[in-house]
């Protein structure tokens, strides 16, 4: 309209219209110096420049909670899963080649990696219980994702670090007089008549050993980890209707962080001034690392005020008693209207959903009913504390939520399978990709002494797989700005099924070429399995707590309620299939590399796992999705 207001009246319009917007802004600075109370002093003008706090500042004004985010506001929710796949893309690119080159054999290597999920797998649904239950006035998720996080930045101190601290605490490079060298600390050759197994006996790295391998404990379990509540936070801020927008915005901050990650990892710092400066290749990549991640989780942190359970449950206790005051004073015709007090969002947010048994109409509105009705004033999200029974003010126990991990619907049994077998195939590629580029596809051998044709040639090959990994990780932010168009044109249940199928095929297709070509090309294939990963399990499961139904009659009616379920439980145990995942394959996939001959072993694994996952994914409870 202005546009055309000024097409009419040409350059004299729009000056007049500057004019008239100086003016505005004129009178509202006048407005503004009068309004000072300069008798205060400076303690007075402080306030007034203060103003009035912001809504979503007081204690009972969590509107921000109800309302739509934009993209903007999405991705700095999701900000602090960028930064955990910086973090988590030094460690599968650098971990591994470290391990090795400090004396670490393939199948002790393998071992390393089976020690984070062996607490991860246990204690990671335990924290998702305890965040459910959280009563920090600074929110349930928060302070979690900040307890994890300082284990991530641990971890990534001591990684790059592990050998020279182990020096500090008494390791001996040699024994003997001569300068020899040892994997990756020095660049001289190796004297004709000293070999390789001589060096190792003489040199003692127990300390570095035991450091590095902390770190990666620690790097690995608290990434991995740090996810669950960074992902439950980000339903718990939203509102229904953005889960799925929320979801993908959060995938796509993944594949960002890890592409950038491991580009990072492909750069050749030895040859830049940064690189010396910071002590080498792996020092530079994980400082530049280690600053990316505590800005993206201070993004995060500080987005969005979480309401605290205390008010939760204070409106649990309002809705359940309002009921029941109106039933008695209005009769029962003015049923309706007690049912318009309560808001349909506070059924979304699940921390439980049980069943009321004394309302069989509050039942039927749970599945019928949609977020169309408006919030009304003073209302909060009761994440799912609505139905809890009438006759006392019952809180959900930590003991309840715990009981919750062991006993669960069968339709939660699916989709923890499913995401078993594709973590399983996935974790196959990200921890052992760069050691099969340096192995199987240059031709080169970790452990050949320093400026050896094999050694650089591996070395080539760990830089040259950082780039393959870089490459699935922009795909997988690629895939993840369709993947919601995706599931509204063709459903859940063929978008699930079929990313799986078509990263299995794309890693058969890597194992058998061994091409660098290859790597770049099939690597797009793990952006696809990431992306899944990252998406469909949760959106499952928040479509669950948003409808109540967990169960299905033989007839395919939906059964409503009768649970007692924790949306951050739930997404815990989901997130600690990793773990386990991970542990299985630590388990025997040096066994495997060492019985083939070949790390090429772990890419044909990778595929049949994935084939699995798509077979089991066709038996998950889709619901209307």
């Amino acid at each position: 309209m202005v546009d055309k207001l000024h097409e009419y009246e040409g350059l004299m319009g729009r000056i007049h219209g500057v004019r008239d917007a100086i003016r505005e802004r004129w009178s509202v600075w006048k407005e503004w110096k009068n309004s000072l109370n300069l008798d205060q002093g400076l303690e007075g003008l402080r306030h007034h420049l203060r103003g009035p706090p912001k809504l979503e500042r007081t204690l009972d004004d969590y509107s921000h909670i109800y309302r739509k985010k934009t993209r903007a506001e999405l991705v700095r929710v999701s900000a602090a899963v960028m930064g955990i796949e910086f973090s988590y893309a030094a460690e599968t690119a650098f971990v591994s080649p470290t391990l090795l080159k400090i004396g670490v054999d393939h199948q002790h290597m393998t071992l390393v990696w089976a020690l984070s999920p062996l607490v991860g797998f246990f204690v990671t649904p335990i924290l998702g219980s305890m965040s459910d239950r959280c009563r920090l006035k600074y929110g349930r998720r928060r302070p979690f994702i900040l307890l994890l996080a300082l284990g991530v930045l641990i971890g990534l101190i001591l990684v790059p670090n592990g050998e020279h601290v182990g020096y500090l605490f008494g390791d001996m490079p040699f024994r003997t007089n001569e300068t020899i060298p040892l994997g990756h600390r020095t660049t001289a050759k190796l004297p004709e008549e000293v070999t390789l197994e001589s060096v190792e006996r003489a040199s003692s790295h127990s300390w570095g050993i035991f450091f590095t391998i902390l770190g990666t404990v620690l790097l690995d379990f608290d990434a991995d980890a740090c996810q669950s509540p960074a992902r439950a936070y980000l339903l718990d801020v939203t509102v229904p209707e953005d889960h799925a927008k929320g979801l993908s915005t959060f995938t796509i901050m993944a594949g960002l962080g890890g592409f950038m990650g491991y580009g990072l990892g492909g750069i050749n710092w030895d040859a830049t001034s940064l690189g010396i400066m910071l002590g080498g290749h792996v020092h530079a990549t994980f400082t530049l690392i280690t600053i990316i991640f505590i800005v993206c989780v201070i993004c995060t942190i500080t987005s969005f005020k979480e309401i605290p359970l205390q008010l939760l449950e204070r409106d649990q206790y309002r809705q359940m008693n309002e009921p029941k005051a109106l039933e008695e004073v209005q009769g029962t015709e003015k049923q309706d209207e007690r049912d318009k007090i309560i808001p349909d969002e506070s059924k979304t947010y699940g921390a439980l959903n049980t069943e009321h048994e004394t309302d069989s109409l509050q039942t039927e509105t749970q599945l019928s009913d949609h977020s169309e009705e408006p919030i009304s004033e003073g209302s909060h999200v009761n994440y799912g504390f609505d139905d809890i029974e009438s006759e006392a003010n019952h809180k959900a126990t930590l003991k309840e939520y715990l009981l919750s991990i062991v006993y669960m619907p069968r339709s939660l049994r699916q989709v923890c399978l499913t995401n078993l077998f594709c973590w399983m195939a996935h974790v196959c590629y990200s921890l052992y990709f760069t050691d099969f580029v340096g192995e199987a596809v240059f031709g080169g051998n970790p452990r050949a002494p320093a400026d050896t044709d094999e050694r650089e040639l591996y070395e080539e090959g760990v830089r040259f797989g950082c780039w393959g990994m870089s490459m699935y990780s922009l795909s997988c932010s690629c895939y993840s700005l369709i993947i919601e168009r995706l599931i509204q044109r063709f459903r859940a249940r063929k978008v699930y099924i079929y990313g799986l199928l078509f990263y299995s095929v794309g890693m058969l297709l890597m194992a058998l070429t061994k091409h660098p070509v290859g790597v770049i090309i099939f690597s797009w294939a793990a952006g696809v399995m990431y992306s899944t990963l990252f998406t469909m399990p949760y959106l499952l499961i928040a479509h669950y707590h948003a409808s109540s139904t967990f169960a299905l009659t033989t007839e395919g009616n939906a059964v409503s309620g009768g649970f007692v379920r924790g949306l951050g439980t739930d997404v815990a145990i989901v997130s600690s299939m990793v773990f386990l995942a991970q542990f299985l394959l630590s388990c025997c996939l040096g066994t495997i590399v060492s019985f083939t001959g070949t790390t090429a072993a772990v890419i044909y694994v990778a595929s049949i796992l994935a084939l699995c996952g798509a077979a089991s994914a066709t038996r998950i409870m889709y619901l209307d999705l």
